[in-house]
């Protein structure tokens, strides 16, 4: 029995998510034997080569110089701090912690949009927003024991995304997303490159490192492919909550491959966040708010230059 366009949508959704935290497990592998750096610096290389390539294969580097419009550079910086600190958190805290915290960015480019665009938000999702932030507040847990200063750094990633989607609304639609995304690719390996030094330097990486590394470039061109089937195969407000599936995902390689076991606080601040956005979009739904792929599901999941 074929299924149909939302739940095609639906399945296409859950495969991304789950390339997505696959990328983000072996990325936190890899900072046991490597600085950050160097993990921006090698993957960067294999990232940059297959989205390039991609990007020339769709006619989208006809126009090398529109790479250089300065919302596409700004947006570039604004993922580069998004990329940095997001690494920095996922190589010292549980893996589940990262994601939970990073599912407020969508709640958080909704609250952007609101206050620079003048989109309009009504009291209920002015509330969801203000619960989705509480509940990030319970995973940070500021002021009580478990606290980590490294909670502060996925905050940030979560700051540096919402500039990097408000930017990415206003960059002209003749400038193609292929483009945008090759640009960004190679400034987040320029900018390994400059880190690796003042981050300890390189280390010696053996041949089954350097293969999950390869392998963790292919999960995110995948995980974004597979989101772009998604948003357009199916309904957005249909098939956009299945993002949430990631937190899933997390949670369950970080017990089975970090052993890293979840916490009430973690739990329940995951739920409000979760409980939050999905409510976010349910009222979305109902308001007929159009939303495209940028906005619901795609790059607000985590930096994309990783």
């Amino acid at each position: 029995m074929p299924l149909s366009p939302n739940l095609r949508g639906a399945v296409y959704m859950i495969v991304a998510m789950i390339g997505f935290a696959f990328n983000d497990a072996i990325t936190k592998h890899s900072s046991a034997s490597m600085n950050m750096a160097q993990v921006m610096l090698v993957r960067g290389i294999f990232a940059s080569t297959l989205i390039a390539l991609l990007a020339w294969r769709q006619g989208a580097l006809a126009s090398p110089r529109l790479a250089f419009h300065p919302l596409v550079a700004l947006r570039a910086l604004a993922e580069s701090g998004g990329t940095l600190s997001f690494l920095l958190a996922l190589a010292h805290l549980p893996l589940a912690n990262v994601s939970a915290v990073m599912q407020a960015l969508p709640l958080a480019v909704t609250m952007g949009a609101a206050l620079f665009f003048g989109e309009g938000v009504g009291w209920r999702r002015w509330l969801a927003i203000v619960m989705g932030f509480f509940g990030v507040m319970i995973v940070v847990r500021p002021g009580f024991e478990g606290f980590s200063p490294y909670s502060l750094l996925a905050l940030a990633s979560v700051v540096c995304c919402t500039v990097r989607d408000l930017v990415t609304k206003k960059i002209p639609a003749e400038i193609p997303t292929l483009l945008v995304s090759t640009t960004t690719a190679m400034i987040i390996t320029i900018l390994g490159a400059l880190l690796l030094a003042p981050m300890g330097g390189w280390t010696t990486i053996s041949g089954p490192d350097l293969t999950l590394l390869a392998i963790a470039a292919v999960l995110v061109l995948i995980g974004y492919q597979f989101v772009i089937l998604s948003m357009r195969t199916g309904d957005v407000s249909f098939v956009a909550p299945y993002r949430y599936t990631a937190l899933l995902w997390s949670m369950l390689l970080g017990l089975t491959v970090f052993s890293d076991i979840p916490d009430f606080a973690m739990l329940l601040g995951s739920a409000v966040v979760v409980a939050s956005g999905l409510y976010t979009f349910y009222r979305e739904r109902v308001v007929g708010k159009p939303r495209n792929a940028i906005e619901s599901t795609g790059p607000t999941m985590e930096p994309d230059g990783i």
